[in-house]
């Protein structure tokens, strides 16, 4: 058992936002999904207040080392989150997360509101981070300008508030503290580096012209931010980026994680939420009723720490 933010979580393996769609996954799946959920806490994709279609064709590109996605949220906003995906998503039996994204903090302001409402949601995850999306980009990249977004939500709800953070700012660790100043509970690192694909005429492959990278390319930044994240803040750190394996996850936990995210991965195997599990209690990272790290995992936070430069 792990405790995060007060919530109770049996593995500390988490899914990354919009990278693992439980409702699909129960029709494809049916029972045996709710048996041996992959994740502690389910994350929804992020929720904006009306739909979104999300970003045109073609939406994918498969990187050398990973992949760009430029999705663009598509959601059914959030009357239709509400009435639709809510009541499944309180179905699977761990933990819900919600992600939510506004372009403004009174758009943001309404969708906590509506959440903390809803004792189906455990805590609330703001997106502020997303490639895709310049408004949630500006938010997260300035430590200002989310000060001020976390100042303006955080009377509105008693649940946890997690900020999830954008790698593509020039000092991460300062957004976070930013983050902690203003009472966040938590904070989540790293999402997509923000990349682009060309096609043989040196166009744009992307519908929406750029998009997110993923996957195994980014894992050593993902460390090293987390790492960053960790010695400027106290708070609970969801560690993500490039983990396919236990021992990545592993590694994040060393660095100061102490829930770990897959996103990219489950798009290959959709069940590598428990095998990443299995493989890290193999490696001893998870004990019984609690989190601990050993001399070689002590080592790898040295040694991270030791070569970042933030």
């Amino acid at each position: 058992m792990v405790d995060f933010c007060a919530i109770t979580l049996k593995r500390p393996i988490v899914n990354g936002s919009g990278t693992f769609d439980a409702i699909a996954a129960r029709r494809a799946f049916g029972v045996a999904l709710l048996r041996d959920f992959p994740f502690g806490a389910f994350v929804s994709k992020t929720i904006t207040l009306s739909p979104r279609e999300g970003n045109p064709p073609p939406r994918l590109w498969e990187a050398q080392a990973g992949m760009i996605n430029s999705i663009g949220l598509p959601n059914r906003g959030l009357h239709g989150y509400l009435e639709h995906d809510l009541p499944q998503l309180a179905e699977l039996g761990v933990p819900l997360i919600t992600n939510v994204m506004g372009s403004t903090a009174a758009e943001v302001s309404q969708l906590v509101e509506a959440l903390d409402d809803r004792d189906e949601v455990a805590a609330i995850e703001l997106n502020v981070s997303c490639p895709n999306v310049a408004t949630g980009l500006d938010i997260g990249a300035d430590p200002g300008s989310l000060a001020a977004l976390v100042r303006a939500v955080r009377p509105l709800t008693g649940k946890p508030l997690i900020v999830k953070l954008t790698p593509n700012t020039a000092d991460v660790a300062a957004v976070a503290l930013a983050a902690q100043t203003e009472g966040a509970d938590a904070v989540s690192l790293i999402n997509t580096l923000r990349a682009t694909a060309l096609d043989r005429s040196g166009a744009p492959w992307l519908g929406g012209v750029t998009g997110g990278l993923s996957g195994p390319a980014i894992r050593a930044i993902a460390l090293a931010q987390v790492a960053a994240v960790a010695r400027r803040v106290s708070l609970p750190i969801v560690g993500m980026g490039g983990v396919s394996s236990g021992a990545h996850a592993a590694d994040l936990i060393a660095a100061g994680a102490t829930l770990v995210a897959v996103g990219t991965e489950s798009f290959r195997d959709p069940a590598a939420g428990c095998r990443i599990w299995e493989e890290l209690k193999s490696l001893q990272i998870a004990g019984s009723g609690s989190t601990t790290v050993n001399a070689a995992q002590a080592q790898v936070e040295v040694d991270v720490n030791s070569g970042d430069s933030a």
